[in-house]
């Protein structure tokens, strides 16, 4: 116990002081093998392991698919379609960047780039149709928070991965179909009462016609997100092939249908996607390391035993490992957390009654929350950043986004059907 407190320890003093979470796993991790006289170069080897995983190459794919259909222009009929859907709801705009960040989610399966996309695709019209700044970081990283439970999520393989226990990604992709469909209903119903509430204007409908031919132009941006899942489920490809045939149809549409993706945009594409692939990468390979000195030290065992008196209430104890996931969720980003985290709690979780897929969800949700909450807070920068305000101004406002998240939570803690009903449908 005294060397978990001091990797513990050692890890949240690094992070405070602005070390980079990879680097700050790492040396974390090489302290305690040292302390414990096991040679450094197991560390390299754990690292390797933790990377050399064939599922884990859907990852660099998805990410990017997700970054193409930004560049081919995906991400502005997605707007297109949802204000002529829900443009005269109360809140109008606010409605519209929900809407759109879950169609987006289901496309890119990443938060960062929906709340990155939804607010400069929205954020400059919704100022100048009178909406706050703040109300416009709230809505739009609160929301893109569905584009980790809407399928093709990268997080879930990552989870997958961790977990090592047969899980169908699969059944995770449509395990979180509903639960974000809920979670995006939950802050529509926010969004809606504080628009009332500042009299924020509404939008006007368009007409038939004008959602008929919305609808027509979005669908083959939506249909990427289709022919992953069904393909998935049929067993006609594997995760990793779907992620390739994603990115080749995103270039397909993006190049022939909607002629905006030319050889700058590809290129932009391809770069990001690299940068971000080589940051996604090594922190999985330093958060493996880290996770197997934390089993070395018997860390579940361990917790196991601290939560031994509320075990005998199943729902207390899923409760408090979803108080603990958001705790940790401030202090580092989501990947690392996936790794680490799962093989501690998910032992535990089954043994008071949760399936593996329901806390997959649970974990995606209560982690995506630590998106928004600072130090870390990635998602929440990115969306203050995109309109101009300090992180301070959208905090003050934020809170019922924070609490209809934490009521989408508890209902798929509590509502196991949310999770489980649609796997069994397709099983």
């Amino acid at each position: 116990m005294t060397l978990i407190l001091i990797l513990l320890l050692l890890l949240a003093v690094m992070l405070f002081c602005g070390v980079p979470v990879a680097l700050s796993l790492f040396l974390a991790a090489s302290t305690i093998l040292f302390t414990l006289d096991i040679p450094l170069v197991v560390a390299v080897q754990r690292m390797a392991a933790g990377v050399n995983i064939f599922t884990l190459m859907a990852i660099p794919l998805f990410i990017l698919a997700g970054e193409l259909m930004t560049q081919a222009g995906i991400a502005r009929r997605l707007v297109r379609l949802s204000e002529s859907t829900l443009g005269p709801a109360p809140g109008g705009l606010g409605q519209v960047t929900i809407l759109a960040s879950m169609l987006f989610g289901a496309v890119s399966g990443s938060a960062l780039a929906s709340a990155s996309a939804m607010g400069s695709a929205l954020g400059p019209e919704m100022r100048q149709r009178g909406f706050d700044p703040d109300y416009v970081v709230n809505v739009s990283t609160s929301a893109s928070i569905t584009g980790l439970l809407i399928p093709p999520s990268h997080n879930m393989i990552i989870y997958a991965t961790a977990a090592g226990t047969g899980i169908s990604i699969g059944d995770l992709f449509l395990g979180g179909i509903l639960p974000g469909i809920v979670t995006g209903l939950t802050l529509m119903v926010v969004a809606a009462i504080v628009a009332t509430k500042r009299g924020y204007p509404r939008g006007h409908f368009p007409g038939w016609r004008a959602l008929i031919r919305s609808a027509a132009v979005a669908f083959p941006g939506i249909l990427t997100a289709l022919i992953i899942l069904f393909g998935i489920l049929a067993g006609i490809f594997t995760p990793t092939e779907s992620a390739a045939i994603a990115c080749t149809y995103t270039i397909v549409v993006g190049a022939f249908v909607y002629r905006e993706l030319d050889l700058t945009r590809l290129i932009a594409a391809f770069m990001n996607s690299a940068r971000t692939t080589i940051m996604v990468m090594f922190i999985i390979a330093t958060a493996s390391l880290f996770g197997w000195v934390l089993a070395v030290l018997q860390a579940p065992a361990q917790l196991a035993e601290l939560l031994a008196p509320a075990m005998a209430n199943p729902f207390l104890t899923l409760i408090l490992i979803a108080a603990m996931l958001l705790v940790l969720g401030t202090f580092m980003d989501m990947a690392p957390l996936i790794l680490i985290t799962t093989p501690i709690f998910l032992p535990i979780a089954t043994s008071v009654g949760m399936a593996p897929v329901q806390f997959g969800v649970m974990l995606m949700l209560a982690l995506g929350i630590g998106l928004l909450t600072p130090p870390v807070g990635s998602v929440l920068f990115v969306g203050c950043a995109s309109q101009g305000i300090p992180v301070g101004q959208a905090l003050r406002t934020i809170w019922p986004f924070y609490l209809a998240l934490l009521v989408a939570l508890i209902m798929v803690i509590a509502v196991p059907g949310l999770s489980l009903w649609l796997p069994q449908v397709f099983s």
